[in-house]
C-alpha cells in the first residue's frame, strides 16, 4: 500500500477523529421530510442520506438510520413531502433535527409554518421554495454483504405533485443556485451552499 494513501477496512474501524465516509460521498443533498402519523401528529426531520433515483415516474428516496418517527409515520400513511433546505432556512432545518418525542411538532419547534399539500394529506413547509408531494413506492430494510439486515430503512416515493416558487424559474428553467440549497458535508457540522460561482457547463458528447 502506498505511503501516500490512507487505507482502512470499515468493519475494523477507520482510526480517524471522524468517519470520512460521509465527507467523501458529498456534499449530499438534504431530505427535509415532513410526515404525520395516522392520528395526524406532524413530524419534520432532515436526512442527509437522500437523493433522486428515477425520471419517469420521478422517484426520490431517503434512508432512516434507525427507526425514527418519519419512518413510523410513512409506514402508517404511505405519504410524505420533501422540502428544499436553503441557506435562508438552515437554522430552522437544524432545529428540526432535535431529538424530541413524536408528540412534539417540529414545525412549531423550528418556527416554521405548514401549508396544505394538493394530493397528499401531509403538509409542506410554507417557507420552503420547493416541495415534492410523494407517495411511497417501496420501504426496504438494508442488508450488509453478509445478507444480514441492518437497522436502516430506505424509503422510496413517487413525486406526485411539485411546488416551485416562480422566482426560481428563469425563462422557464429552474435556477438551482438562486434557491441557495444547502448540502451536508463531513465532520459534525459541515454544510455547503450552492451559489452561482460554483456553476460550470458541460454538455454530453454527441455521437456522430
Amino acid at each position: 500500500m502506498s505511503d501516500d494513501t490512507y487505507y482502512y477496512e470499515p468493519a475494523k474501524g477507520h482510526g480517524l477523529p471522524h468517519d470520512p465516509f460521509n465527507a467523501i460521498v458529498g456534499p449530499r443533498p438534504i431530505g427535509w421530510i415532513s410526515s404525520h402519523d395516522r392520528e395526524g401528529r406532524l413530524n419534520l426531520a432532515p436526512y442527509s442520506f437522500f437523493n433522486a433515483f428515477n425520471y419517469t415516474p420521478p422517484i426520490i428516496g431517503f434512508a432512516s438510520v434507525g427507526r425514527k418517527d418519519s419512518l413510523n409515520n410513512i409506514e402508517q400513511t404511505g405519504e410524505f413531502v420533501w422540502n428544499l433546505s436553503t441557506r435562508a432556512l438552515a437554522e430552522q432545518m437544524n432545529q428540526s433535527c432535535a431529538a424530541v418525542g413524536p408528540e412534539v411538532d417540529e414545525f412549531e419547534l423550528s418556527g416554521l409554518s405548514h401549508a396544505p399539500s394538493t394530493i397528499v394529506s401531509v403538509p409542506r413547509v410554507l417557507e420552503a421554495p420547493v416541495s415534492f408531494e410523494c407517495k411511497v413506492t417501496q420501504i426496504i430494510q438494508l442488508k450488509g454483504a453478509d445478507q444480514q439486515q441492518v437497522p436502516t430503512w430506505l424509503i422510496l416515493g413517487e413525486v406526485v405533485a411539485v411546488h416551485i416558487a416562480k422566482s426560481l424559474l428563469k425563462d422557464g428553467i429552474y435556477d438551482t443556485a438562486a434557491a441557495g440549497p444547502i448540502l451536508r458535508g463531513g465532520g459534525p457540522a459541515d454544510y455547503f451552499e450552492i451559489g452561482p460561482q460554483a456553476l460550470f457547463k458541460m454538455y454530453r458528447p454527441q455521437v456522430k
